[in-house]
Protein backbone atom coordinates (compact mmCIF):
# COMPACT_ATOMS: atom_id res chain seq x y z
CA UNK A 1 0.00 0.00 0.00
CA UNK A 2 1.03 3.60 -0.64
CA UNK A 3 -0.19 6.35 1.70
CA UNK A 4 0.05 10.02 0.70
CA UNK A 5 0.19 12.50 3.57
CA UNK A 6 -2.07 15.52 3.02
CA UNK A 7 -0.86 18.75 4.62
CA UNK A 8 -0.42 22.47 4.06
CA UNK A 9 -2.81 24.89 2.39
CA UNK A 10 -5.34 24.26 -0.36
CA UNK A 11 -2.90 24.29 -3.28
CA UNK A 12 -0.55 21.84 -1.58
CA UNK A 13 -3.45 19.58 -0.62
CA UNK A 14 -4.57 19.53 -4.24
CA UNK A 15 -1.07 18.55 -5.37
CA UNK A 16 -0.96 15.66 -2.93
CA UNK A 17 -4.42 14.59 -4.05
CA UNK A 18 -3.32 14.83 -7.70
CA UNK A 19 -0.40 12.48 -7.01
CA UNK A 20 -2.83 10.13 -5.25
CA UNK A 21 -5.01 10.11 -8.38
CA UNK A 22 -2.00 9.54 -10.63
CA UNK A 23 -0.89 6.54 -8.57
CA UNK A 24 -4.42 5.12 -8.62
CA UNK A 25 -4.47 5.48 -12.40
CA UNK A 26 -1.39 3.22 -12.46
CA UNK A 27 -3.24 0.53 -10.51
CA UNK A 28 -1.55 1.22 -7.17
CA UNK A 29 -3.24 0.52 -3.83
CA UNK A 30 -3.11 4.06 -2.46
CA UNK A 31 -4.87 6.02 0.28
CA UNK A 32 -4.71 9.48 1.84
CA UNK A 33 -3.66 10.31 5.40
CA UNK A 34 -5.56 13.34 6.71
CA UNK A 35 -4.34 13.12 10.31
CA UNK A 36 -2.10 16.21 9.90
CA UNK A 37 -5.31 18.24 10.31
CA UNK A 38 -6.25 16.66 13.65
CA UNK A 39 -7.06 19.27 16.28
CA UNK A 40 -4.24 18.25 18.62
CA UNK A 41 -1.71 18.49 15.81
CA UNK A 42 -2.92 21.91 14.64
CA UNK A 43 -2.57 23.42 18.13
CA UNK A 44 1.18 23.62 17.62
CA UNK A 45 1.05 25.21 14.15
CA UNK A 46 2.02 28.84 13.52
CA UNK A 47 -0.72 28.96 10.88
CA UNK A 48 -3.37 26.32 11.65
CA UNK A 49 -4.92 24.70 8.59
CA UNK A 50 -8.03 22.70 7.81
CA UNK A 51 -8.52 20.01 5.20
CA UNK A 52 -9.90 22.17 2.40
CA UNK A 53 -10.11 19.23 0.01
CA UNK A 54 -13.38 18.51 1.79
CA UNK A 55 -14.85 21.71 0.34
CA UNK A 56 -14.96 20.21 -3.14
CA UNK A 57 -18.23 18.51 -3.93
CA UNK A 58 -18.14 14.74 -3.45
CA UNK A 59 -14.38 14.49 -4.01
CA UNK A 60 -13.62 10.76 -4.27
CA UNK A 61 -10.82 9.34 -2.11
CA UNK A 62 -9.98 6.59 0.36
CA UNK A 63 -8.56 7.51 3.74
CA UNK A 64 -6.09 5.24 5.49
CA UNK A 65 -6.72 3.81 8.93
CA UNK A 66 -4.35 4.33 11.85
CA UNK A 67 -3.46 0.63 11.62
CA UNK A 68 -2.52 0.94 7.94
CA UNK A 69 -0.36 3.96 8.73
CA UNK A 70 1.40 2.16 11.59
CA UNK A 71 2.04 -0.82 9.32
CA UNK A 72 4.20 1.46 7.15
CA UNK A 73 5.69 3.78 9.77
CA UNK A 74 5.82 1.62 12.87
CA UNK A 75 4.86 2.72 16.36
CA UNK A 76 4.29 6.37 17.19
CA UNK A 77 5.82 5.77 20.62
CA UNK A 78 9.18 7.17 21.73
CA UNK A 79 10.90 3.85 21.03
CA UNK A 80 9.25 3.59 17.64
CA UNK A 81 10.47 7.06 16.68
CA UNK A 82 13.97 6.29 17.98
CA UNK A 83 14.07 3.05 16.00
CA UNK A 84 13.19 4.88 12.79
CA UNK A 85 15.88 7.50 13.38
CA UNK A 86 18.47 4.79 14.07
CA UNK A 87 17.20 2.58 11.22
CA UNK A 88 16.43 -0.18 13.71
CA UNK A 89 12.76 -0.60 12.92
CA UNK A 90 12.95 -3.38 10.37
CA UNK A 91 10.56 -3.20 7.42
CA UNK A 92 8.48 -0.35 8.84
CA UNK A 93 11.46 1.92 9.46
CA UNK A 94 12.30 2.42 5.80
CA UNK A 95 8.81 3.01 4.40
CA UNK A 96 8.69 6.82 4.69
CA UNK A 97 9.61 8.51 1.42
CA UNK A 98 10.42 12.18 1.96
CA UNK A 99 10.52 14.57 -0.98
CA UNK A 100 13.97 16.14 -1.37
CA UNK A 101 13.97 17.61 -4.88
CA UNK A 102 11.62 18.95 -7.54
CA UNK A 103 10.80 15.63 -9.22
CA UNK A 104 11.10 12.01 -8.04
CA UNK A 105 10.25 9.63 -10.92
CA UNK A 106 11.12 6.69 -8.65
CA UNK A 107 7.84 7.26 -6.80
CA UNK A 108 5.99 5.48 -9.58
CA UNK A 109 7.93 2.27 -8.91
CA UNK A 110 7.09 2.11 -5.21
CA UNK A 111 4.63 -0.45 -3.83
CA UNK A 112 4.79 0.10 -0.05
CA UNK A 113 5.56 3.64 1.05
CA UNK A 114 4.37 6.62 3.06
CA UNK A 115 4.83 9.70 0.85
CA UNK A 116 5.77 12.90 2.66
CA UNK A 117 6.05 15.99 0.44
CA UNK A 118 4.26 18.68 -1.53
CA UNK A 119 4.84 17.34 -5.07
CA UNK A 120 4.45 20.70 -6.78
CA UNK A 121 5.96 19.54 -10.07
CA UNK A 122 3.23 19.39 -12.72
CA UNK A 123 5.10 16.58 -14.48
CA UNK A 124 3.81 14.18 -11.80
CA UNK A 125 0.22 14.46 -13.00
CA UNK A 126 0.21 16.48 -16.24
CA UNK A 127 -1.38 13.60 -18.17
CA UNK A 128 -4.42 13.39 -15.86
CA UNK A 129 -5.24 17.10 -15.60
CA UNK A 130 -8.37 16.50 -17.68
CA UNK A 131 -9.63 14.05 -15.06
CA UNK A 132 -8.68 16.37 -12.22
CA UNK A 133 -10.75 19.15 -13.79
CA UNK A 134 -13.75 16.82 -13.50
CA UNK A 135 -13.27 15.80 -9.86
CA UNK A 136 -12.39 19.23 -8.44
CA UNK A 137 -15.99 20.46 -8.39
CA UNK A 138 -16.12 23.83 -6.67
CA UNK A 139 -18.88 24.63 -4.17
CA UNK A 140 -21.20 27.59 -4.42
CA UNK A 141 -21.08 30.41 -1.92
CA UNK A 142 -23.72 30.56 0.78
CA UNK A 143 -24.24 34.18 -0.31
CA UNK A 144 -26.40 34.63 -3.46
CA UNK A 145 -24.73 37.99 -4.17
CA UNK A 146 -21.30 36.33 -4.30
CA UNK A 147 -22.55 33.66 -6.71
CA UNK A 148 -24.08 36.36 -8.91
CA UNK A 149 -20.84 38.37 -8.93
CA UNK A 150 -18.81 35.29 -9.85
CA UNK A 151 -21.14 34.31 -12.68
CA UNK A 152 -21.12 37.85 -14.05
CA UNK A 153 -17.32 38.03 -14.13
CA UNK A 154 -17.06 34.55 -15.70
CA UNK A 155 -19.31 35.78 -18.51
CA UNK A 156 -16.95 38.73 -19.01
CA UNK A 157 -13.87 36.50 -18.94
CA UNK A 158 -15.28 34.27 -21.66
CA UNK A 159 -16.25 37.13 -23.98
CA UNK A 160 -14.97 36.32 -27.48
CA UNK A 161 -13.64 39.84 -28.06
CA UNK A 162 -11.55 39.91 -24.88
CA UNK A 163 -8.34 38.17 -23.87
CA UNK A 164 -8.87 37.76 -20.14
CA UNK A 165 -5.83 37.29 -17.93
CA UNK A 166 -5.76 36.44 -14.22
CA UNK A 167 -2.98 38.05 -12.19
CA UNK A 168 -2.32 36.62 -8.72
CA UNK A 169 -0.51 38.72 -6.11
CA UNK A 170 0.31 36.77 -2.94
CA UNK A 171 1.17 38.80 0.14
CA UNK A 172 -0.34 37.97 3.54
CA UNK A 173 1.79 35.38 5.34
CA UNK A 174 4.57 35.74 2.73
CA UNK A 175 5.42 39.07 4.39
CA UNK A 176 5.74 37.57 7.88
CA UNK A 177 9.32 37.57 9.25
CA UNK A 178 9.42 33.77 9.44
CA UNK A 179 8.33 33.36 5.79
CA UNK A 180 9.82 36.34 3.95
CA UNK A 181 13.39 34.95 3.66
CA UNK A 182 12.06 31.81 1.96
CA UNK A 183 9.15 33.14 -0.10
CA UNK A 184 9.52 36.91 -0.37
CA UNK A 185 11.15 38.96 -3.10
CA UNK A 186 10.40 36.49 -5.90
CA UNK A 187 7.36 38.03 -7.56
CA UNK A 188 8.84 41.49 -7.87
CA UNK A 189 7.31 44.39 -9.77
CA UNK A 190 9.81 43.51 -12.53
CA UNK A 191 8.45 39.95 -12.58
CA UNK A 192 4.88 41.14 -13.10
CA UNK A 193 5.87 43.77 -15.64
CA UNK A 194 7.93 41.23 -17.59
CA UNK A 195 5.07 38.72 -17.51
CA UNK A 196 2.57 41.33 -18.72
CA UNK A 197 4.93 42.47 -21.48
CA UNK A 198 5.37 38.86 -22.64
CA UNK A 199 1.62 38.28 -22.64
CA UNK A 200 0.91 41.50 -24.54
CA UNK A 201 3.46 40.58 -27.22
CA UNK A 202 1.98 37.09 -27.54
CA UNK A 203 -1.57 38.39 -27.90
CA UNK A 204 -0.46 40.99 -30.45
CA UNK A 205 1.45 38.34 -32.43
CA UNK A 206 -1.72 36.23 -32.63
CA UNK A 207 -3.37 39.11 -34.55
CA UNK A 208 -6.72 38.30 -32.96
CA UNK A 209 -7.66 41.93 -32.42
CA UNK A 210 -8.77 41.10 -28.89
CA UNK A 211 -8.34 43.63 -26.11
CA UNK A 212 -6.64 42.42 -22.95
CA UNK A 213 -8.44 42.69 -19.63
CA UNK A 214 -6.60 41.85 -16.41
CA UNK A 215 -8.41 40.29 -13.44
CA UNK A 216 -6.36 40.74 -10.27
CA UNK A 217 -6.61 38.35 -7.32
CA UNK A 218 -4.86 38.92 -4.00
CA UNK A 219 -5.06 38.18 -0.29
CA UNK A 220 -4.36 41.92 0.10
CA UNK A 221 -7.16 43.63 -1.89
CA UNK A 222 -6.09 47.11 -0.76
CA UNK A 223 -2.65 46.58 -2.27
CA UNK A 224 -4.19 45.13 -5.43
CA UNK A 225 -6.43 48.18 -5.91
CA UNK A 226 -3.43 50.51 -5.57
CA UNK A 227 -1.12 48.42 -7.74
CA UNK A 228 -0.60 49.26 -11.40
CA UNK A 229 1.89 47.70 -13.80
CA UNK A 230 2.61 49.47 -17.07
CA UNK A 231 0.02 51.42 -19.02
CA UNK A 232 -2.97 49.19 -18.42
CA UNK A 233 -5.49 52.02 -18.27
CA UNK A 234 -8.91 50.96 -17.07
CA UNK A 235 -8.60 47.36 -18.28
CA UNK A 236 -8.33 45.99 -14.75
CA UNK A 237 -10.84 44.34 -12.43
CA UNK A 238 -9.80 43.54 -8.86
CA UNK A 239 -11.79 40.47 -7.80
CA UNK A 240 -12.14 41.12 -4.08
CA UNK A 241 -15.49 39.64 -3.11
CA UNK A 242 -14.58 35.98 -2.47
CA UNK A 243 -13.62 36.16 1.20
CA UNK A 244 -13.22 33.69 4.04
CA UNK A 245 -14.85 30.37 3.20
CA UNK A 246 -15.40 31.60 -0.36
CA UNK A 247 -11.73 32.41 -1.03
CA UNK A 248 -11.15 29.20 -3.00
CA UNK A 249 -13.65 30.48 -5.58
CA UNK A 250 -10.94 32.87 -6.80
CA UNK A 251 -9.20 29.79 -8.18
CA UNK A 252 -12.37 28.86 -10.05
CA UNK A 253 -12.45 32.32 -11.63
CA UNK A 254 -8.81 32.00 -12.74
CA UNK A 255 -9.78 28.82 -14.59
CA UNK A 256 -12.03 30.81 -16.91
CA UNK A 257 -9.38 33.27 -18.09
CA UNK A 258 -7.41 33.00 -21.33
CA UNK A 259 -4.20 33.50 -19.39
CA UNK A 260 -2.83 33.22 -15.87
CA UNK A 261 0.10 35.14 -14.41
CA UNK A 262 0.79 33.16 -11.25
CA UNK A 263 2.52 34.19 -8.05
CA UNK A 264 4.97 31.81 -6.38
CA UNK A 265 1.90 30.17 -4.94
CA UNK A 266 0.34 26.76 -5.50
CA UNK A 267 -3.07 28.49 -5.39
CA UNK A 268 -2.53 30.24 -8.73
CA UNK A 269 -0.55 27.27 -10.09
CA UNK A 270 -3.84 25.40 -9.82
CA UNK A 271 -5.71 28.30 -11.39
CA UNK A 272 -3.54 27.58 -14.43
CA UNK A 273 -3.50 23.78 -14.24
CA UNK A 274 -7.28 23.52 -14.12
CA UNK A 275 -7.70 26.07 -16.91
CA UNK A 276 -9.22 24.37 -19.95
CA UNK A 277 -9.22 27.39 -22.28
CA UNK A 278 -7.41 26.90 -25.59
CA UNK A 279 -5.23 28.52 -26.58
CA UNK A 280 -4.07 29.88 -23.25
CA UNK A 281 -0.98 31.58 -21.87
CA UNK A 282 0.32 30.38 -18.49
CA UNK A 283 3.15 32.26 -16.78
CA UNK A 284 4.87 31.48 -13.48
CA UNK A 285 8.00 32.66 -11.65
CA UNK A 286 11.14 30.65 -12.31
CA UNK A 287 11.58 30.03 -8.59
CA UNK A 288 8.97 29.02 -6.06
CA UNK A 289 11.23 29.48 -3.03
CA UNK A 290 14.47 31.33 -2.41
CA UNK A 291 16.33 28.17 -1.42
CA UNK A 292 15.92 26.74 -4.93
CA UNK A 293 18.53 26.97 -7.67
CA UNK A 294 16.32 26.07 -10.64
CA UNK A 295 17.59 24.74 -13.94
CA UNK A 296 15.46 26.51 -16.60
CA UNK A 297 15.77 23.57 -19.01
CA UNK A 298 14.58 21.08 -16.39
CA UNK A 299 11.83 23.46 -15.28
CA UNK A 300 10.48 23.67 -18.84
CA UNK A 301 10.21 19.87 -18.80
CA UNK A 302 8.60 19.79 -15.37
CA UNK A 303 6.14 22.59 -16.27
CA UNK A 304 5.21 21.99 -19.89
CA UNK A 305 2.98 24.70 -21.32
CA UNK A 306 4.18 27.36 -18.87
CA UNK A 307 6.40 30.35 -19.59
CA UNK A 308 8.99 30.99 -16.87
CA UNK A 309 9.83 34.57 -15.88
CA UNK A 310 12.64 35.48 -13.47
CA UNK A 311 12.71 38.20 -10.81
CA UNK A 312 14.21 40.66 -13.32
CA UNK A 313 11.25 40.18 -15.66
CA UNK A 314 13.07 38.08 -18.25
CA UNK A 315 11.04 35.34 -19.95
CA UNK A 316 13.08 32.14 -20.24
Amino acid sequence: MIIVEVKGGLGNQMQQYALYCKLRSLGKDVKLDLSWFDEDNQKNMLAPRSCELLKFRNLPFEECTEEEKKALLGSSSFWGKAARKLHLGGKAAGKRFTESRMYHPEIFGLEDAYLDGYFACTKYYEDILGELRKVFVFPESAEPAVNAANQAVITEMEDAYTFSCAVHIRRGDYLDPENAPLLGGICTESYYQGAIDFLERAVEAARSGRRIHFYVFSDDPGFAHACRFGNLGEEITVCDWNKGEDSLLDMQLMMHCNGVIAANSTFSFWGGRLNAREPKILIRPLRHRNNQIPDPEAMRDYWKGWTLVDTDGKAL
